[in-house]
């Protein structure tokens, strides 16, 4: 069973960086992709940033030129966040898609960026 786990989140300035991690229980060379996602109160949640196992990346058009989705490891992505906004502050949330019917979220971690 997979599982995987956030960290890095905290408070930040506008225009600040944070970066958040997303450890995997195992390689995750053979999931389909990884990808984060953010919920803010009274919204739904949000894809930010995906990568493949191929290593494509797509990226939410609100954070694109700001934020980038990388694998460091063979068990770890990570996501840098430059250029922080208020607009920004969520929940952060990593998902493995480990194949095309099995997907393992994290608990999540709080990103707040004040102004």
């Amino acid at each position: 069973q997979v599982q995987v786990v956030e960290s890095g989140g905290g408070l930040v300035q506008a225009g600040g960086s944070l970066g958040l991690s997303c450890a995997a229980s195992r390689n995750i060379d053979t999931f389909r992709a990884m990808g984060w996602y953010r919920q803010s109160p009274g919204n739904q949640r949000e894809l930010v940033a995906l990568i493949t196992s191929s290593g494509n990346t797509n990226y939410a058009d609100s954070v694109k030129g700001r934020f980038t989705i990388s694998r460091d490891n063979a068990k770890m992505v990570t996501l840098q966040m430059n250029e922080l906004k208020v607009e920004d502050t969520a929940v952060y949330y990593c998902k493995a898609l480990v194949t095309a019917i099995y997907e393992v979220w994290g608990q999540g971690t709080q990103v707040t960026v004040s102004s």
